[in-house]
């Protein structure tokens, strides 16, 4: 009897070193992550940390300082329906977690039942059963450990849509203050069109002017005033967006900022340091983590398992007896090892394993999305601040020579459809700066979401 034992526990030994050895098999990514990132480093670290007058902030909301703007992302937060219903699956996924926290410890169960049979006295019967899976090999807790990492991952995803509402919301309000400007300029634009048109219509009746001119001129103004309904319809739409942004059906009656504010332009530090703020990024990793420790749950699904079993039951005729009597308990102690079940368990692992490289390269295309989402910003804040620079230029000599056109044209040297040109040039490089400036604020918000300044948890 000794010696089958023996050639029993040898066998068990036996099975668990053979299946072990297999998962020396797992492909570990932790390096090739490591040496993505540091690859980044030496590569992108110089033009990263390029900008000039840029300034360190932690949060989104730094770059901006306006309590009415802080108002509406509060709002966001609270109310926005896509980030409230991603809150309540995350709330879900933790009581799912915590449930399964439940699996490594031992199962009660407790039973009391009674039964009559013709011609005999009634009789009653209680159990109470403890059964526990002995976790030898770590399986369940590695399980739990890939259902923690899961729901890491979930949380930063879920703070990755506050971090992008944050954004939304920032964007969208600078936006409404561009399109405010642009039908304001419109605005203006139809007016001295409006006064251009009535002029060359009492020139045109004292003799003084030509059809072509007329008809010209009221060409103009009706162009302007189309433009400007479409531009007074991008601004309602504009507002009807921030609403879907805080989750309101109410009509927003925001007092529009006159002039842009002061947005400042966020520092980067290191590309892994930049990179590591991301929430996107820190999801994709604690992915890689989750499906590697479901890897090593498959290859152990084939290990032999181990249960224990012990039960207490008494039987007697009365319930009191039943249930305070001296119950007879037994105790059961269970061996399996599973030997054939059609490939399945090595099919497991195999998917397994994909999943993990899936993983990987998964992170790999953030980490890629990431990349370049920094250095699209970084080229748009010097591109946009060169423009900002030549454009203004521009403008401001068109405003000079605005000047002269409009004393030759008292002095009667030039025509007025020529001062009408000049005066169509100086508005579309007012409209075309205005809409630079604001492109180049909305850049920086953009800039400061890929370097991973997010909403404050607070």
């Amino acid at each position: 009897m000794f010696k089958s034992s023996k050639h029993v526990g040898a066998l068990c030994i036996s099975l668990a070193l053979s299946a072990c050895s297999t998962t020396e098999k797992q492909q570990d990514y932790s390096p090739l992550v490591e040496d993505e990132l540091q690859l980044i480093d030496k590569d992108k670290a110089s033009n990263w940390q390029s900008l000039d007058n840029a300034t360190s902030a932690n949060y989104l909301t730094d770059l901006i300082q306006d309590a009415q703007l802080d108002s509406l992302i509060q709002q966001a937060l609270e109310a926005n329906p896509n980030l409230q219903k991603t809150k309540h699956t995350l709330q879900a996924s933790l009581i799912s977690l915590r449930s399964q926290y439940g699996d490594s410890l031992p199962v009660v169960e407790a039973g009391f039942s009674g039964d009559k049979t013709e011609g005999d006295d009634i009789s009653f019967d209680t159990d109470l059963t403890i059964s526990w899976e002995l976790d030898l090999w770590r399986k369940l807790a590695n399980s739990e450990q890939s259902t923690a990492k899961s729901f890491a991952s979930e949380e930063a995803l879920y703070q990755a849509s506050r971090d992008l509402l944050v954004a939304n919301v920032i964007k969208s309000w600078l936006a409404i203050t561009a399109k405010q400007h642009a039908v304001d300029i419109e605005k203006k634009r139809l007016a001295l069109l409006s006064a251009n048109e009535k002029l060359i219509m009492k020139r045109f009746r004292n003799g003084l002017g030509s059809l072509e001119e007329l008809d010209s001129s009221r060409t103009s103004t009706s162009q302007s005033k189309a433009d400007l309904i479409e531009l007074e319809e991008n601004l309602a739409a504009e507002l009807r967006t921030l609403q879907v942004y805080l989750g309101s059906t109410e009509s927003l009656h925001l007092v529009t900022n006159t002039h842009y504010p002061q947005v400042i332009l966020p520092l980067s530090d290191l590309p892994t340091q930049t990179l590591s703020r991301r929430p996107d990024l820190k999801a994709a990793y604690l992915s890689i983590e989750a499906a590697d420790l479901n890897t090593s749950v498959a290859y152990k699904d084939m290990l032999p398992s181990i249960s224990l079993k012990a039960t207490l039951s008494e039987t007697a005729s009365s319930p009191t007896k039943a249930l305070f009597g001296e119950p007879l308990w037994t105790l059961l102690a269970q061996l399996t090892q599973p030997i054939y079940n059609g490939g399945q368990l090595k099919a497991a692992v195999e998917v397994a394993k994909l999943e993990t490289a899936q993983a990987y390269q998964d992170y790999r295309d953030t980490l890629l999305t990431a990349v370049n989402e920094v250095e699209t910003a970084i080229g748009q804040e010097k591109v946009l601040s060169l423009q900002e620079q030549h454009i203004q230029d521009a403008l401001n000599s068109s405003t000079k020579n605005l000047s002269q056109y409009e004393k030759k044209y008292r002095s009667g040297l030039i025509e007025i459809s020529d001062l009408i040109d000049v005066q169509t040039t100086t508005y579309d490089l007012e409209a075309q700066l205005d809409n630079i400036i604001y492109q180049r604020l909305s850049n920086r918000v953009d800039l400061g979401l890929a370097l991973g300044l997010g909403a404050n948890k607070q």
